[in-house]
């Protein structure tokens, strides 16, 4: 009863502070605000940038996870698809969600909205959330038209802004929304998460052992790999690819390795470089490999910009395809690209431009010698990335990074133009990678991935190719 007489007696003092006959006490009224200002005040630009700047005005802690942010817009046109990204954060990017609605009816100014949510975090009493350098465009990457847009201002410092809405937990708690239309629910993160509960091995799976004789061993293509001989990037301009740089050497006992090889003496003409793929049927699932890193050449001087990796990838078809995708695992064991040492990246790619350099990326590293045996794993679902190496997370990465569409699976060992030794004497590196091993739409603990490669082999099963061609 006395908790019912405390209700009734809020409501009633909320009820009189709306008609002004009560005030209510300043820690009762809106406790957030919210600051805007951009970095492209055009009337159209390449990418819309709203920044935020979240102020808690009350005297109790908020969690961020409660939290949404809506921006509205006008969409250039009714098909029109938008990305989000986060550049910068002080609460950190990786906490930070975005995702778009509509409004049905539409308004002059606003037919769509973009929702900013947060994973984790506490805004503390008083405390502001500092910048968030957030953006959206166009999928087709075309400009934007923001001038008319509902929430749009060209201010370019922060000041209070009320056409953008802040709620906790679906109740308005501060700035005023579009009128005449009706926002839809709070949309879903896209992509949706995969199918639930999927049986052991997912939609399919690929084993491979690499129990191959040598690279003229036809049932390597039988067993849906190319090894590349055509000539192109990424590397040295110039150099080759010849099959013969494909081995598949004795590791132990009776276990074979594919292996990749790379020379160099310095010249274009005198550098090749090697590569393995898969044919295009990749996307949701769970990726790993067994590689083998060197710090060193097997001969000749050390110092080269070596890349070893494995990575899936889409195909770049124009600068900025909007269905290109990339997930790496690159190690330079000597630097590069601005690095002076051992640097292992975790990257996830959106898309690029190669004239003007424009990447579109997103990446994790760690400045240490990766030298010897590692089991990688690579887990996309639900909107995430997710790297492990030798079972440990490596790198999250999500949002505009995520892949829409199919990919294959690559191995290669290449150098960095730019990067090569001032010698002559020709040097050789090698990669080897133990096995590979994939299941489609399931999400596979790195612990699980070994007791199932383990279980292969226990069987002497040396290929499993289960996943559809598309």
């Amino acid at each position: 009863m006395l908790s019912r007489k405390k209700w009734l007696a809020g409501g009633l003092v909320s009820a009189l502070a709306l008609i002004g006959l009560v005030a209510l006490p300043a820690d009762a009224a809106t406790s957030v605000r919210l600051q805007y200002k951009t970095s492209a005040s055009g009337v159209t630009a390449d990418q819309v940038e709203p920044w935020f700047n979240l102020i808690n005005n009350g005297t109790t802690a908020i969690p961020l996870s409660g939290l949404k942010i809506r921006y509205y817009f006008k969409a250039d046109s009714a098909s029109q698809q938008y990305r989000f990204a986060c550049s910068w954060a002080v609460v950190s990017c990786s906490t930070v969600t975005g995702t778009f609605g509509a409004i049905s009816p539409g308004t002059a100014t606003a037919d769509r909205y973009l929702e900013v949510g947060f994973t984790s975090g506490t805004l503390a009493t008083g405390a502001q959330s500092g910048d968030m350098q957030l953006r959206f465009y166009r999928a087709d990457w075309q400009r934007i038209t923001q001038s008319d847009d509902y929430s749009f201002g060209t201010n370019t410092s922060y000041i209070d802004w009320t056409k953008v809405t802040v709620y906790q937990n679906g109740t308005l708690l501060w700035g005023t929304a579009p009128t005449g239309g009706n926002p839809s629910p709070s949309p879903s993160p896209s992509p949706s998460p995969s199918p639930s509960g999927p049986p052991p091995g997912g939609s399919g799976v690929v084993f491979d052992d690499f129990n191959y004789t040598d690279a003229n061993d036809s049932t390597i293509s039988a067993h849906n790999w190319t090894i590349r001989t055509n000539q192109g990037g990424p590397g040295i301009p110039g150099a080759t690819w010849p099959q013969g740089n494909i081995s598949f050497p004795v590791v132990s006992g009776t276990n074979k390795a594919l292996q990749l090889k790379s020379v160099t003496d310095g010249t274009s003409a005198g550098t090749q470089q090697s590569e393995v793929l898969h044919q295009r049927k990749f996307l949701e699932g769970t990726y790993a490999a067994r590689v083998k890193f060197s710090d060193a050449p097997i001969s000749g001087p050390d110092g080269d910009h070596i890349v070893q990796t494995f990575f899936t990838i889409t195909p770049l078809n124009q600068d900025l395809d909007p269905n290109y995708s990339e997930q790496d695992f690159e190690y330079l064991p000597n630097g590069g690209w601005g690095e002076p040492a051992n640097i292992m990246y975790a990257t996830s790619w959106e898309t690029y431009r190669n004239e003007p350099w424009l990447a579109v990326n997103v990446h994790t590293e760690n400045r240490i010698s990766y030298d010897g045996w590692h089991d990688l794993v690579l887990q996309v679902s639900g909107g995430q990335i997710k790297y492990y190496i030798d079972g440990a997370l490596f790198a999250t990465h999500g949002d505009i990074y995520y892949p829409e569409t199919v990919q294959s699976v690559n191995f290669n060992l290449w150098f960095i133009s730019g990067g090569l030794l001032g010698s002559s004497t020709p040097r050789t590196y090698v990669q080897q990678v133990d096995w590979f091993y994939h299941s489609k739409n399931e999400v596979v603990a790195p612990t699980e991935v070994l007791n199932r490669v383990n279980s292969y082999r226990s069987a002497s099963t040396r290929w499993v190719d289960t996943v559809p061609s598309v």
